[in-house]
């Protein structure tokens, strides 16, 4: 198996030392080092290990021959653009069993007309781990409400709409919500 370890490794800026550390239970930086060159055999406990370490889905770290790469021509920093120190390539997103998209068709808030907004979908139970972030509710009657998600009292969800002057939504019990994870932005 051709794995993407080492590139996704170092466009984080990790050392090696710092992905074994971050393994759990923590590994060395030689056996971390061995999966990247692939001197031992990259099973698939181990891709899970390293690609969340890596904070990265473990089908990021595989290499697949109908999956394109992007090389990463420049870095942007504070100074302004630089050429990367060494060879880099970014996967294009790919879609998650569960997600949901939000199209936006005129800017609001943060958002232009022809963002989309990938979501991902949250049960009741996962509600609390979408504090201070952007959601999508859905309403009685095939309606929706968008907003930063700003409290939780029980089963209630208070929600900040985008819009100027916007005030807080409180929606009762909703089967499921979707948390903003990815801003697709055409430029």
């Amino acid at each position: 198996m051709i794995t993407a370890i080492r590139e996704v490794r170092r466009a984080k800026g990790l050392t090696l030392e710092e992905v074994a550390a971050r393994c759990v239970p923590p590994t060395t930086a030689q056996t971390v080092g061995r999966l990247e060159t692939g001197t031992r055999t990259v099973s698939v406990g181990w891709l899970n290990r390293i690609a969340a370490a890596l904070g990265v889905d473990a089908a990021d770290l595989v290499k697949l021959p109908e999956r394109p790469e992007i090389p990463v021509a420049a870095l942007l920093e504070g100074s302004g653009a630089q050429a990367p120190r060494q060879a880099a390539a970014v996967v294009p997103p790919h879609a998650e069993a569960g997600m949901v998209a939000v199209s936006v068709t005129a800017g609001i808030g943060d958002y232009r007309a022809g963002d989309e907004i990938w979501c991902s979908t949250l049960a009741p139970e996962g509600f609390a781990g979408a504090l201070n972030r952007d959601v999508l509710v859905p309403r009685p009657a095939g309606r929706f409400l968008f907003g930063r998600l700003i409290g939780r009292e029980g089963d209630r969800l208070h929600l900040l709409p985008l819009g100027a002057g916007a005030r807080q939504q409180v929606v009762a019990d909703p089967p499921w919500i979707a948390v903003a994870i990815r801003l697709v932005r055409p430029l």
